[in-house]
């Protein structure tokens, strides 16, 4: 399998690009969550001057949720040749651990995080060669897809103490935000069942295809992935602003489920496209999910969290979500 952690971005070609790593943890004993991120965006118009950026959201603080995003040059960014290594205005992330602080509009996040994988990453997509041609037009890969993290968070003068809280790190890359899209994930269920669960629904980035829902389930260390042409073909979702439902099947495994989240466990943020529209991010890291597997030789179990991660795209401003950066 080829190295689906560096960066994608080719200065000397680039057209449009929008490319992202993230790392998101959970506080397993509250409703808490830390989401961090790293981005390189270069538009249509003027690629040879993109943007690196950091970015930082704290949900479930005394106050509220807090955001911040700070933004520098891309030539003044580094990183890695191989693997997993970013250094984006003062704010590092590699396979094992992240660093930094992200200060805009009065409000600071600084974090020191060390990262343990547990278990080897999911498989996004069957072939290899599905992460280079044009489609699917957006990229996935979850170089972490489950995590313990532990270390200090200061969000605005308010101590964090992170003691094996549930996370994962991510990668996606692209062309463009899809027009509509939804993103989940989950590591942390009410009943502390080893599962994890990642999947998407994207309408293709503009380009005229259906829908596609790639679904990953990793269940007591055996994985399940609905993301053959045959599954994508079978598998179904909706999308709302405040919800994503869907399900999946293969010879072997089903898989039937819902996030969602309400209005005030969202925070909202600015995704410019490439072009020049824009794409509203609505996204939980306390979101819920009940999830249905339908696994070889057992019996049909649902599981639950209050700590999923949601992510929603829209170009539909009337979301009623408030936008935070």
């Amino acid at each position: 399998m080829r190295d689906l952690a560096r960066l994608r971005y080719r200065e000397a070609s680039a057209r449009g690009h929008v490319e992202s790593w993230f790392l998101k943890a959970n506080d397993p004993g509250g409703h808490r969550a830390i989401w961090l991120k790293w981005t390189v965006w270069a538009g249509e118009r003027a690629p040879e001057r993109a943007v690196a950026e950091s970015w930082a959201v704290a949900f479930g603080t005394s106050t509220g949720h807090s955001a911040a995003k700070s933004v520098t040059p891309f030539r003044s960014a580094r990183f890695e040749r191989h693997g997993l290594g970013v250094a984006i205005d003062g704010c590092t992330l590699s396979a094992t651990a992240a660093r930094g602080r992200v200060e805009s509009g009065g409000r600071a996040i600084a974090y020191d995080l060390s990262i343990a994988a547990l278990g080897p990453p999911l498989k996004q997509y069957p072939a290899d060669w599905m992460y280079s041609p044009a489609f699917p037009a957006r990229k996935l890969s979850s170089p972490v897809s489950s995590a313990l993290v532990s270390g200090r968070v200061d969000v605005g003068g308010e101590p964090w103490a992170l003691v094996d809280w549930p996370g994962m790190v991510g990668h996606n890359w692209g062309r463009r935000h899809p027009e509509a899209y939804a993103w989940g994930h989950c590591n942390a269920w009410d009943d502390g069942d080893d599962c994890v669960l990642e999947g998407f629904t994207s309408n293709g980035a503009g380009v005229l295809v259906p829908a596609v829902t790639m679904l990953w389930v990793r269940h007591r260390g055996v994985s399940h992935a609905f993301n053959t042409l045959v599954s994508v073909a079978r598998n179904r979702a909706e999308i709302t602003p405040r919800r994503w439902t869907f399900r999946g099947a293969d010879k072997e495994a089903a898989i039937e489920g819902e996030l969602w989240a309400e209005t005030d466990g969202m925070v909202g943020l600015f995704y410019p496209n490439p072009d020049g529209t824009m794409c509203h991010c609505l996204t939980s890291m306390i979101a819920n999910a009940e999830v249905t597997l339908k696994l070889p030789r057992q019996p049909p179990r649902t599981i639950r969290s209050s700590r999923a991660a949601l992510e929603i795209g829209t170009t539909d401003a009337r979301h009623g979500v408030r936008m935070h950066v």
